[in-house]
């Protein structure tokens, strides 16, 4: 009997939210999501006398004691002053830097544990997680820059849509900065943003096929309270970064954003959106760098603020439990339907990383239903009914 080709393999999500969070204990209420002890599965599947199993498409990382100048190989280091990878590295480096001195300032103590990697085949990255601060339960920034080889399924999950691509192996480089950022107090919202930029070369079974390349990324906001002057300030800063490159484009990634945070089997959002957008190559490669750009720069004007109104304002148990109920929902879409983490678990590499959008603590009640009018009920009836917040 003919052989199948399967591919299953755990792995980094180039930097879609794309360090350490996997359920490990559970009670019949909350669910702890910590840390545990990763190796790879290889797994197997018998037809017939025939045995296939799946490979692993990103060679293993490698713990670095420094941060090196840049994790670019070969001739694009060489040209490293005028190369789109380049510039983007540069950016993404610079900007995990910015926002990480605001979260250290805004949190008054805590700092974050650095880890360095790189892989043998080139490229690599860096992943920062603050834990346990006096503000932040937990919080990632994470920026890679990654050389592999897709299987043909992991370029369809990259790409999130049919494609023409020929079946076989497709090299590509992808570099990117992923963070979820969840303050402890419930009234302070979460936080996920990424922006990336991923190329293809020529598969390895189609030589001398042009080149892809696309930017994607996003910026949305997920309370658990609805505070409107902090979500019209949120959706302002976004629509500010947007218009100074095109009209259409806050109107068009406020509802993509809207659209791609849906968790279909609750029939609801994930949060209050923001911006997203994704395969973006239908402008001017410059010009979609330099708003890729001033999407990274806004995080902080965007959020921050926000932050120092709410980290220190009193709360309850109640409503503590509720910010624990929302971030199961974040769990749930992010383990489900998140394209950057399918992307990730099917190219093959580090887990922490891929995982790092995950809270510290979160919870579920059996057929839970907030009180009609309630606080909680007007955040759940945004979630599920979008709105113009600007």
């Amino acid at each position: 009997m003919p052989c199948a080709s399967i591919v299953s393999a755990p792995s980094y999500v180039f930097p879609f939210r794309s360090s350490s969070a996997s359920t490990s204990s559970i009670s019949p209420t909350a669910i702890s999501l910590t840390k545990r002890t990763w190796r790879p599965r290889i797994d197997t599947a018998s037809f017939g006398k025939c045995v296939v199993r799946a490979t692993v498409s990103i060679e293993k990382e490698t713990p670095e004691a420094e941060r090196p100048e840049t994790f670019l190989r070969g001739v694009d280091e060489a040209q490293s002053s005028t190369s789109v990878r380049a510039r983007f590295e540069k950016m993404i480096r610079e900007a995990q830097d910015t926002v990480c001195s605001a979260l250290e300032a805004a949190d008054g103590g805590a700092q974050f544990k650095e880890d360095v990697w790189s892989r043998p085949g080139g490229g690599g990255g860096i992943s920062r997680v603050l834990q346990d601060g006096a503000v932040w339960e937990k919080a990632g920034v994470n920026v890679s820059v990654v050389y592999g080889v897709m299987p043909p399924d992991a370029y369809r999950a990259a790409k999130g849509a049919p494609t023409d691509q020929k079946p076989g192996p497709v090299p590509f480089f992808a570099a990117g900065i992923s963070s979820v950022l969840h303050p402890k107090n419930p009234f302070a919202p979460t936080l996920h943003f990424n922006y990336r930029y991923f190329e293809t070369d020529a598969p390895k079974d189609a030589p001398g096929a042009p080149r892809q390349w696309w930017f994607g990324g996003g910026t949305d906001l997920t309370p658990a309270y609805i505070f409107e002057e902090d979500v019209k300030h949120f959706h302002s800063v976004q629509k500010r970064a947007c218009d100074k490159f095109e009209p259409t484009f806050y109107p068009r990634f406020k509802k993509w954003c809207d659209d791609y945070f849906y968790i279909k089997h609750r029939g609801e959002r994930r949060g209050l959106g923001g911006i997203f957008f994704d395969d973006l190559n239908d402008y001017d490669q410059e010009m979609l760098l330099s708003f890729a750009t001033e999407c990274a720069n806004s995080v902080i004007p965007a959020y921050i603020p926000i932050i120092e109104k709410r980290k220190d304002l009193p709360f309850t148990e109640h409503q503590k439990a509720w910010q624990q109920l929302r971030r199961g929902r974040y769990v749930e879409f992010n383990l489900v339907y998140d394209r950057g983490t399918t992307f990730g678990l099917k190219t093959g590499g580090r887990i922490e990383s891929i995982l790092v959008s995950l809270p510290l603590t979160a919870r579920w009640e059996y057929d839970h239903k907030p009180e009609e009018g309630s606080e909680e009920w007007k955040l759940l009836d945004a979630c599920i009914n979008p709105k113009e917040w600007i």
